[in-house]
C-alpha cells in the first residue's frame, strides 16, 4: 500500500517501547519530519526503533504561527508525522488544533493506531467495555467539582485520567457521590509497576490514603445504570 497523506497521526507507546506498530515505524522512517510534544523525550523513541527524522516541537502552548508554519511545509510538498509523548496523537493533547488547520488547507490526514492508555485500561478493567465515556483530565480547579457531578451521572463505564497528585481528591469526589461504585484504578499501565486495583470507590479511597501516589492514572468508574441493576438484583435476591 502506498501512503499518500499529507500528514500522519502516529500512535507511540504508552510506556513499553516494543508497543509500536511496524507501519508505525515504517511511517516515522518516510516522513520529510516529525511534530512531537516533548522533543526530547522522542527522541528516545526514535533511537530506539533507528529512526533519524528530523524532529520539530509543537506542544500545548505552541503560538499559531507554529501551527502555521507546519501547515505550510505540507503544502509545499512535504510529509509529516504527529506524535504526541506516549499514545495516539490528538487525544488530551493539542493535537487536534494542527489536524483541523490541516484539513482546513485541504490537505489529507491519515491515522496509524496504536497503543491508548484510556483503551488498553478499560480492556483489562472487568467493567462493560460496550458503551463507554471517555472524560480525558478533569480540569484542575474550576468546573472541577461539576464535572465529578457530572460523570458520575453517565449510565455507561466513566474513564478519565488523573495526576498522582490529585488522586486523592479525587477518589474523595466519588467516596462522596457514589461511594459503593465500583472503581478500576491503572496505573503505569505497559511499564514495570502496572498495577491494576479494583473495588469500591469507599474500598479504594482508603487503600490508596496509605500510599504514596506515583506515576499515571486511568479512572474507571461503573456507570449508574449497571451498578443499579446490580442493586436490584441484590434485593431480588434478599426478597
Amino acid at each position: 500500500m502506498k501512503e499518500t497523506a499529507d500528514l500522519y497521526l502516529v500512535a507511540t507507546p504508552i510506556g513499553n517501547l516494543e508497543d509500536i506498530t511496524l507501519r508505525a515505524v515504517r511511517i516515522l522512517q518516510e516522513v520529510d519530519f516529525i511534530a512531537a510534544e516533548d522533543t526530547r523525550l522522542s527522541r528516545r523513541l526514535l533511537q530506539h526503533h533507528d529512526i533519524d527524522t528530523p524532529l520539530t516541537s509543537y506542544h500545548d502552548f505552541s503560538r499559531p504561527g507554529v501551527v502555521a508554519r507546519l501547515v505550510g511545509r505540507l503544502q509545499s510538498g512535504e510529509r509529516g508525522g504527529l506524535i504526541s509523548d506516549a499514545g495516539m496523537p490528538g487525544i488530551s493533547d493539542p493535537g487536534y488544533r494542527l489536524v483541523a488547520a490541516v484539513l482546513d488547507a485541504g490537505l489529507t490526514v491519515t491515522p496509524i493506531p496504536g497503543p491508548s492508555a484510556h483503551t488498553a485500561a478499560l480492556v483489562a478493567s472487568g467493567l462493560p467495555t460496550d458503551r463507554f465515556v471517555f472524560e480525558g483530565f478533569l480540569p484542575r480547579k474550576k468546573g472541577r467539582a461539576g464535572r465529578f457531578t457530572r460523570l458520575t451521572q453517565n449510565s455507561a463505564t466513566t474513564v478519565f485520567y488523573e495526576s498522582p497528585h490529585r488522586l486523592l481528591d479525587a477518589l474523595e469526589r466519588l467516596a462522596t457521590l457514589a461511594p459503593q461504585r465500583r472503581l478500576v484504578i491503572a496505573r503505569e499501565l505497559t511499564k514495570a509497576h502496572e498495577e491494576f486495583q479494583r473495588g469500591t470507590v469507599t474500598e479504594l479511597l482508603e487503600a490508596q490514603q496509605n500510599r504514596s501516589p506515583r506515576g499515571e492514572y486511568v479512572l474507571l468508574l461503573e456507570g449508574h445504570a449497571l451498578f443499579e441493576k446490580r442493586n436490584r438484583q441484590v434485593d431480588a435476591a434478599g426478597d
